[in-house]
């Protein structure tokens, strides 16, 4: 989480470096422990109320919002900005839980879907209302609208930096 070492304010090979200002590290640690406070909340909210991961949760929500609730596996590991390694592993647990079936490609023999199936859209709906809440409860309703706008644009910008369009990004999705 240290930004820098106790010797960066030593003389050094240290000073080669561009550490942070007291002001960057002390909104550093503000946003560490912000969102790992967050994704925690919302873990627990989601396992106490469907037995399943905020990341589960987010992959259900894509599959529910996708045309005949089905994306192919490639674009649904980079829509939740995760490894498919990660997401294969994902899928099986929903798999076998009864919520995700997995459906091969007709153009692309390599190719399969993830498919929503109506007891995964089930659980949807059952738990996106106490979801939705445990949001609004830890981040919005402490938020004026102007902060939340703002919180919106920063990260907005954020992620358009770390997710270059170029050819050979070391993005999760493509690992």
């Amino acid at each position: 989480m240290n930004t820098a070492p106790a010797s960066a304010t030593d003389s050094g090979p240290a000073e080669d470096h561009r550490w942070l200002t007291a002001d960057e590290q002390r909104i550093w640690r503000s946003y560490l422990h912000a969102t790992t406070l967050l994704e925690d909340h919302l873990d627990r909210q989601l396992q106490r109320d469907a037995g399943m991961p905020h990341i589960y949760y987010g992959l259900l929500v894509q599959l529910a919002e996708a045309p005949d609730r089905r994306l192919r596996m490639t674009e649904l590991a980079m829509n939740a900005k995760i490894t498919r390694s990660r997401l294969s592993h994902a899928v099986a647990r929903l798999e076998r839980n009864g919520w995700v079936r997995r459906e091969d490609c007709p153009s692309d023999k390599r190719g399969q879907f993830a498919v929503l199936t109506e007891e995964g859209r089930e659980v949807l709906r059952r738990t996106a209302p106490g979801h939705v809440a445990a949001v609004r409860q830890a981040l919005f309703e402490r938020l004026s609208p102007e902060q939340q706008k703002s919180l919106g644009e920063i990260m907005q910008i954020v992620a358009e930096g770390l997710q270059p369009n170029e050819a050979g990004a070391d993005l999760p999705w493509l690992r």
